[in-house]
C-alpha cells in the first residue's frame, strides 16, 4: 500500500545527502528521493556570525538555502531542506576535518553541556511552506582519555560526518550523562513535527 501512494502521490525530495536524515525518513515509512544541493555552508556561516546572527537563525538560513537551490528545479514537488549546529558557551562548531579535530573537539565538549539546533524548512513551487527548529541539550560527562582513544578507534571516519563527532545512535551514547529535548533533533532532523505537516499534505497516511 506505501509503495502504491509513494508513486501516485508527489514525493518529497531530500535536499541533502546525510546518510542519517535519509534513514530517518526511510524508517518512518516516509516516500522520498535524494536531491543533494550545492552550497557553501561554511561561507554562509561566516558571513552570518560575522553579522553576529544567532545560532537558531544560522541553522534555518542554511536549511532554507538547500531546500530553495533544489525546488528550483523542481517546482512541482515539496523540497526538504535541513541544516543542524552544535552550540556550546556561545560557541558554533563544525564537522570535524579529520581524526585529530575530531578529538579536540570531543575534549572540547567534555564535561560541558551544549545544544543541538535542527532545522527544516519545505519550500513548494521555490517558496518556504513549512519550517521548524528542534532543540537538544546534551551533557557529555568526564570521561577518560583512554575511553576517548577506545571510541575514536572503534568509530573512526564515521564520525566526520556528524557536527558534534558522536553518532548517539551508535554507540555515543556511552559520552553523555544527560539529554533533553527532541531525541529526533539530535539525529539531525525534527522528525515528529515533519511527519505531522506531511500528513496535512497527503505525503503520509492521516
Amino acid at each position: 500500500m506505501w509503495e502504491l501512494r509513494s508513486i501516485i502521490m508527489s514525493p518529497l525530495v531530500l535536499a541533502s545527502g546525510s546518510a542519517a536524515r535519509a534513514a530517518l525518513l526511510h524508517q518512518a515509512r516516509v516516500p522520498f528521493e535524494v536531491d543533494v544541493p550545492g552550497v557553501d555552508e561554511v561561507a554562509v556561516k561566516q558571513a552570518m556570525l560575522a553579522e553576529e546572527a544567532p545560532p537558531r537563525d544560522i541553522a534555518d538560513a542554511l536549511a532554507e538555502l538547500k531546500a530553495r537551490r533544489i525546488a528550483g528545479r523542481r517546482p512541482a514537488q515539496l523540497v526538504l531542506g535541513a541544516d543542524q549546529v552544535l552550540v556550546c558557551d556561545r560557541r558554533l562548531h563544525d564537522k570535524p576535518a579529520g581524526p585529530l579535530e575530531a578529538r579536540a573537539q570531543l575534549v572540547a565538549l567534555r564535561g560541558r553541556t551544549h545544544s543541538l539546533l535542527s532545522a527544516a524548512v519545505v519550500c513548494e513551487g521555490g517558496v518556504p511552506v513549512w519550517r521548524h527548529v528542534g532543540q537538544a541539550r546534551l551533557t557529555m560527562r568526564p570521561f577518560t582519555d583512554a575511553f576517548l582513544d577506545a571510541y575514536l578507534a572503534e568509530h573512526g571516519p564515521t564520525l566526520l560526518d556528524t557536527v558534534g563527532a558522536y553518532r548517539l545512535e551508535d554507540g555515543g551514547a556511552q559520552l553523555f550523562s544527560r539529554v533533553e529535548g527532541d531525541y529526533f533533533s539530535v539525529l539531525g532532523l525534527p522528525l515528529l513535527e515533519l511527519l505531522g505537516f506531511l500528513r496535512t499534505r497527503g505525503v503520509c497516511v492521516e
